[in-house]
Order: structure tokens, then C-alpha cells, then sequence
């Protein structure tokens, strides 16, 4: 073999990269293997002193390579490429692929904590620590910058009210929307400053917007007024600070830990979008018992709002790591465990009663109602127009 050209195992995995579309250099290969990102190719010993050979090209060598191929553009940093092969592991496989390896987990580890380090949440956590003790003025300082680097939010429309304003061929009501996530800034305020600094009334806000139990301002004020009055257990403000550290848990999490907050990502994305689907943008599907019955089970422990906060159908791979980190909460692993459970017992999610059809069935139900409320919208126009023609 010629001095600096590639190896015959390099030489094949290019050629089969390249059947499927994709060009990568032998240099790209061999930086891939220095980052701990491509593994190796396996070699056999060829006996004492005659070195060793790579007999066949290993596919989870080929399919991770496929895969940085796919996520590693020039110029791009490397992390954000493996959230994204991390996140595509972690998908159903589709008939006849082949299934996606799983990229090295310290990397993945690396990603996650460098995205969290990094977000807007963090910095302003640190930014609060380092004016605590300005008094006012820093608390104008926190407030001021939390203005320029949140984006304002507000959560989706609660779908359940949306589809009975819609079925009631009414507006939407003010009380579906979403929380405002601009008060969550006081949750901040509350981590640097302490709780005392912020007050009752602004912590109610924040805890609201973050849609924790589905609760509104009142229902939090009113617990945290019983608080103040010593009418309720006190509540303990240190487990904010626990948890404003959210890259912590990650850098202690066990491999396994990382794959299941994924798995519970995956999971409850899945279950999001099954709740949201209720209205799909205003066509009505059909309902099923079974849909019914996971909705009910997020509505019980008041989850949708969380859920809504930190679902994205197509998340970026910032993201990605941001809600991988939240999902390694006990509390969304036992409410996605919880859902799994009621799947398992009613696994009918497109099928209605009484129709031997299945999917089918449902898919003609839902077009038969799209038909049947534009006609009427149709006639209704008709309607209008003609009395308006009448009346003039």
C-alpha cells in the first residue's frame, strides 16, 4: 500500500458510503477514530512478529460512520453532531434500514453538559449569584438582562377546551391559553436572591408559567399564603438551588441513565403529540376510548403544560439535551411508565368502538367529518351572503 494512501478497510467503508450518497475522506475517518467518535476496525493477529490484518469491515464501523456523515457538517461544533446521532438511536427502526449505532456515550455525556453549561437558564442562574448582593439594583440588573436573552413563550391552548370551543362553533376562551413562561424569571430571582427577596405573589406567577400540576396563579398563591401564615408545611427553597444545577445529575448519571431519560424523551413526545392530535389544528379527529384514557391520565397529575413546555415534534439538538436533562426527573419517568401501562392495557388508539376496520375505519370517520363541517361551512356562507343580498 502506497505511503499516506488508505487503508484497504478505510477504502471499503468509503465505497460503501458513497454507494449510499455520502463523500467522506479517508482524513475524515481517521479524525472521526482521534475524537473517540469512530471505533476501530477489528484485527486478527497474524502470529508472532507478523503483525495483524482486518479481515471484514465491521457494519457498526460503516453505520457510524454513515452517521457522523449525516450530522457532521464543516465548520460545525462535533457535539451538536452526536445530540443528533444520540437522538436518532434512540428512533424505531424503520422496515428494511439498518438500525443506527449508538454513538460513545461519554461523548454524548460531553454534548449534554456543554449544551446546559451554555443555555440561557444557566447564565442566568450564574448572572443572579453574582449580583445577590446588590440589593435592588441587582435584582433590576437580573431582571433587565432575563428581557433580552428569554424569548417570550406562551404555551399551546389547552386542546381539550379548544376542541369543545371548536365543536361549539365558538371562540377560543382566554382561559385555554397557555402560561406566559415570562415569569419564570422569578424562579431565577428566587435562586440568586432567595425566596424572601422575591415574594409570595411573583413566585406564584413563576411556578404558574411553569405549568407544574396545572395549577394557575391563584392556586399557587393561595398555597404559598397558607406558607406564610405557618397554616401549611414549610417548604423547603433549597431544592431550587438543587435543581438550577441541571448539569450536574447528567455528569453523575450512569450510561444507562442517559439512555433511559432518551427512551422517556422519545415515549412522552410520543404521548404529547397523541394528546395534541385531538384537535390538530382545528380538524376534529375522531376520539377513541383509548385516546381518552392517556388523556386523562396526564390530566390527572396536571402534566400537559409540562409536557407542552418541553416537547418539540423537531427539536434542535439544543433541545434535545435540555428536555434529555429534564426527563432524567423521577417524576416524568414514573408518568411515562404510568402511560406505558395504560397503552398496554388499551392499545387501541385509532380504532372505534364497534368498527371491525381499525385505522382504516378511523381514517374515513375523520374525512367523513372534514366533509360534512366544510359543507356546512359552506352553506352557512351561502346563507349569509344571500341575506345580505335580501337585505339590500
Amino acid at each position: 500500500m502506497a505511503r499516506g494512501a488508505p487503508s484497504p478497510a478505510n477504502q471499503q467503508v468509503i465505497r460503501e458510503l458513497a454507494a449510499r450518497g455520502q463523500v467522506v475522506a479517508a482524513s475524515q475517518l481517521e479524525s472521526w477514530r482521534r475524537a473517540g467518535l469512530l471505533p476501530r476496525h477489528r484485527r486478527r493477529g497474524l502470529g508472532r512478529g507478523r503483525g495483524s490484518v482486518v479481515d471484514t469491515v465491521d457494519p457498526v464501523v460503516v453505520e457510524s460512520a454513515a452517521a457522523l456523515a449525516r450530522h457532521l457538517r464543516q465548520g460545525r461544533n462535533r457535539r451538536l453532531a452526536v445530540l443528533e446521532w444520540f437522538a436518532e438511536a434512540g428512533l424505531p427502526v424503520r422496515p428494511g434500514a439498518a438500525r443506527v449505532p449508538e454513538p460513545p456515550i461519554g461523548a454524548v455525556r460531553e454534548a449534554v453538559v456543554w449544551v446546559l453549561e451554555r443555555s440561557v437558564s444557566q447564565r442566568l442562574v450564574a448572572f443572579a449569584r453574582s449580583v445577590a448582593g446588590a440589593g435592588e439594583e441587582g435584582q433590576d440588573a437580573l431582571y433587565e438582562v432575563a428581557g433580552r436573552l428569554m424569548k417570550p413563550y406562551r404555551g399551546a391552548a389547552n386542546p381539550a377546551l379548544v376542541r369543545v370551543a371548536l365543536e361549539a362553533g365558538g371562540d377560543v376562551p382566554v382561559e385555554a391559553e397557555g402560561p406566559d413562561s415570562s415569569s419564570m424569571v422569578h424562579l431565577v430571582a428566587a435562586i440568586g436572591f432567595g425566596a424572601q427577596e422575591v415574594g409570595a405573589d411573583a413566585l406564584a406567577e413563576a411556578l404558574a408559567a411553569s405549568g407544574m400540576f396545572d395549577l394557575t396563579v391563584e392556586d399557587w398563591a393561595q398555597a404559598l399564603g397558607k406558607v406564610e401564615r405557618g397554616e401549611g408545611p414549610p417548604v423547603d427553597w433549597g431544592l431550587l438551588q438543587q435543581h438550577a444545577d441541571t448539569a450536574g445529575p447528567v455528569r453523575r448519571a450512569s450510561d444507562e441513565g442517559l439512555v433511559r431519560a432518551r427512551e422517556v424523551l422519545v415515549g412522552l413526545r410520543g404521548f404529547y403529540g397523541l394528546y395534541v392530535l385531538h384537535v390538530l389544528h382545528g380538524l376534529l379527529l375522531p376520539d377513541t376510548p383509548a385516546q381518552t384514557a392517556l388523556r386523562q391520565r396526564i390530566d390527572a397529575w396536571g402534566m400537559f403544560p409540562v409536557l407542552d413546555h418541553m416537547i418539540a415534534i423537531s427539536p434542535s439538538p439544543v433541545q434535545f439535551a435540555e428536555f434529555l436533562a429534564i426527563c432524567m426527573e423521577p417524576l416524568l419517568d414514573k408518568l411515562y411508565e404510568m402511560l406505558m401501562e395504560q397503552l398496554g392495557d388499551d392499545p387501541d388508539i385509532f380504532s372505534l368502538p364497534g368498527d371491525a376496520t381499525g385505522p382504516v375505519g378511523f381514517g374515513e370517520t375523520w374525512m367523513r367529518t372534514v366533509r360534512e363541517l366544510t359543507k356546512t361551512g359552506q352553506q352557512g356562507d351561502d346563507d349569509a351572503d344571500g341575506g345580505f343580498r335580501l337585505s339590500n
